[in-house]
């Protein structure tokens, strides 16, 4: 007997958990430090991003529920943001 009418509980989508920083080029234009480090946790995160908010223009530290897998992704929540940063798309 096959459960195809059975409906799944929804699983809790992994978050996807990032720390970016910013410097400014000779034009004054913001750009990357470095690539966005993927982090294990939301203090993971924010520990990071207050270690490193003296060396860069600006630093964030954000989080949303993310699914590559099937390409869903929810709103960004922001953890922490110190200086300048770009606009988040």
């Amino acid at each position: 007997m096959s459960n195809t009418g059975h409906v799944v509980p929804q699983q809790k989508m992994p978050k996807l958990i990032v720390v970016a920083a910013f410097n400014r080029d000779e034009e004054g234009d913001l750009k990357p430090a470095f690539d966005p480090r993927q982090m294990q946790s939301e203090d993971a995160a924010r520990r990071l991003a207050k270690m490193i908010e003296s060396e860069h223009a600006g630093v964030i530290a954000w989080s949303r529920e993310a699914n590559p897998a099937i390409g869903e992704y929810g709103e960004p929540t922001i953890l922490y943001q110190a200086g300048e940063v770009p606009d988040m798309e």
